[in-house]
């Protein structure tokens, strides 16, 4: 394999670089991080840094350019997604928008539905959400049962969601129905656009173990929405749920992120000491970083191998392996700084050594989101392996 990068691909990449130099927050490099504590000058913050992103010609370069995109080649996605680890820029506002929604919009929308939604899912002016998970479902998304009857010139919607994200803010759901009960459990689910702002759908914020609140319980009682917003064929939702999902496996590899929060964890090693000696001179500590370091590296291949088969066209279940295995050693690692950080680990904010108890348990998500760990060895098992389901004999 040839891991050089072109000389064109080096320039694309000197471009990123002079552009987070010139447009980051005063200091962020350095790493002066802050965001504002209060929620609604947050949201100013990142709706001013989504207008520079877009500005700028960074908000989705994966996407075609006539939707405002640069048709970026898939070297250039990769090398886009190794500067923003590197700088660990500020959270995009439209991110739900820019890579998972509008991509299935570009895929299977129609030609009046691109026009309506890319424009403003790039430059952030309207926010999205995404319909999956529901009380009763678990990971199964296709067992779902948050029902759209047909009435003709619009579906009434019926049901609830949860752990639905920015959902309190939403201008749009992008969200999964049952309209037919009558066939296999995966025929007969609709894709639907919602408009979130109408009687009729309810949202309620929850708390998280990390104590932000951006997940959310929706609930639709007779909300509706026209014809015109079912996305690709009624009944043929299941479709574009697994495309989109490896769109979302895809985008919540970690391995990119693993290597900077890594040199993140030797510096802490460096600078920490116990008993006046620095944690990196000590040789459990040594042989962790070790072992780290080359899973690390392994996930970053795996990360790389998936590239590879999209350039080819045939990445599908395989965007599993990624998921799950950054999954593990996101999970062991940040167990790794837990324990490191020894009885002040279990403190709060800025008293936590590196941050160590609110990462540790906001990447419990990592290992559920997108589809748990148990579904990705599920997957990987049948679809890739072609083992056998657990009720066959």
């Amino acid at each position: 394999m040839n891991f050089d990068y072109t000389d064109e691909q080096e320039a694309f990449r000197r471009e990123i670089r002079e552009w987070y130099e010139e447009n980051l927050p005063d200091g962020w490099i350095e790493g002066d991080r802050d965001l504002p504590d209060d929620e609604d000058e947050r949201e100013q913050f990142l709706r001013e840094w989504q207008r520079k992103l877009h500005e700028g010609g960074w908000a989705a370069i994966h996407w075609p350019e006539e939707y405002g995109g640069r048709d970026a080649s898939l070297m250039q996605q990769l090398i886009y997604q190794q500067e923003k680890a590197r700088v660990n820029p500020p959270p995009e506002r439209s991110e739900i928008g820019v890579d998972l929604v509008g991509p299935a919009i570009e895929g299977f929308g129609t030609e009046e539905q691109k026009e309506r939604f890319l424009p403003k899912i790039l430059n952030g002016e309207e926010l999205w959400c995404i319909g999956y998970s529901e009380p009763d479902v678990g990971s199964d998304l296709a067992s779902l049962q948050c029902k759209a009857v047909d009435e003709g010139d619009q579906f009434r919607i019926n049901g609830q969601k949860i752990w639905t994200t920015h959902a309190h803010k939403a201008d749009w759901c992008y969200m999964f129905t049952r309209t037919d009960n009558s066939g296999p459990k995966h025929h007969g689910i609709t894709a639907l656009i919602v408009d979130m702002d109408q009687e009729g759908v309810t949202t309620e914020r929850i708390r998280q173990i990390t104590d932000e609140r951006e997940f959310n319980q929706v609930y639709f009682d007779d909300a509706t929405t026209p014809k015109e917003n079912v996305l690709n064929e009624v009944d043929e939702g299941w479709e574009v749920a697994m495309r989109q999902l490896s769109f979302e496996r895809i985008s919540l590899s970690q391995s990119l992120d693993l290597e900077r929060r890594f040199d993140e964890l030797v510096e802490f090693c460096k600078n920490e000491t116990r008993g006046g000696t620095p944690l990196v001179e000590d040789p459990h500590v040594r042989e962790k970083l070790a072992e780290f370091d080359t899973r690390i590296q392994a996930a970053k291949l795996t990360y790389f191998r998936n590239v590879s088969k999209q350039m080819n066209g045939d990445l599908g279940a395989e965007a599993s392996f990624g998921k799950l295995y950054d999954s593990e050693v996101a999970a062991d690692l940040h167990r790794f700084r837990v324990k490191l950080g020894g009885p002040k680990a279990a403190l709060w904010g800025d008293d936590s050594p590196n941050g160590a108890a609110k990462d540790s348990l906001a990447n419990i998500s990592i290992r559920i989101g997108g589809g748990t760990s148990d579904i990705q060895r599920n997957i990987i098992g049948e679809r890739v392996l072609g083992l056998p389901k657990g009720d066959q004999e």
